[in-house]
């Protein structure tokens, strides 16, 4: 199965890996990346589009067909927001986004970056993770032809990628030993992006991934 992906969120740390490991394998043929500023990559594969509001995609929704596949990176920390802001941008964004194009891409499998310690039962104390809970909730109850939540802990930065978030160099050190110590935690971020292109080319057999599962995926 050759892949037609749209990408979110490419100038960000997961994005950027995702991106770079989907224009290096053989079975994804085009990547249409949509972001709020240019990526900087320049590839055969890949075509971007700028666009400022993703709350309000009438300008660019007729170019989002013909894609098998989403890899929906785009992401805000909830450092500093209340609990309405934090649904707006992460929930409610989202949602948006994926009903833009499921009735214009109906074979299209969507792959949604949530995170370690989400709750899935919208029901905990910490903010954050009910916010995801229910955008995973939301996600999987559209009706896609197959939707998968990514949860990741710890990702090992590819090396030579721009976008790794700074405080990572201050424990990248570690991983090793998290890796063999604490692996129901840690993946790198290649097995990510390997595990959402295998997500679209061979599906999986739950639909939401924590990161053991991120790296069985990732081998397949």
């Amino acid at each position: 199965m050759k892949i037609k992906a749209i990408l979110t969120g490419a100038t960000g740390m997961v994005g950027e890996g995702v991106l770079h490991e989907c224009l290096n394998h053989p079975d994804v043929e085009q990547v249409l990346s949509i972001s709020r500023r240019p990526s900087g990559v320049t590839h055969p594969k890949l075509r971007e589009i700028l666009h400022a509001d993703f709350q309000n995609l009438t300008l660019i929704q007729d170019q989002l067909t013909g894609y098998n596949a989403c890899f929906f990176c785009l992401g805000v920390s909830s450092m500093g927001l209340k609990e309405p802001e934090y649904r707006r941008l992460t929930h409610d964004l989202t949602l948006h986004f994926a009903e833009t194009l499921l009735p214009r891409n109906p074979g299209l499998t969507f792959c949604f970056v949530s995170g370690a310690g989400t709750d899935g039962t919208e029901q905990g104390r910490q903010m954050w993770a009910r916010v995801k809970g229910r955008t995973e909730n939301d996600l999987l109850r559209l009706g896609f032809r197959s939707a998968y939540m990514f949860r990741p802990g710890f990702l090992q930065p590819t090396p030579g990628l721009r976008n790794t978030l700074p405080y990572y160099k201050y424990f990248n050190w570690l991983y090793p030993a998290f890796r063999r110590f604490l692996p129901q935690y840690v993946s790198t971020l290649r097995e990510m992006g390997l595990a959402m292109i295998n997500a679209a080319r061979l599906g999986y057999t739950k639909p939401v991934l924590e990161v053991r599962d991120i790296v069985a995926l990732a081998k397949q």
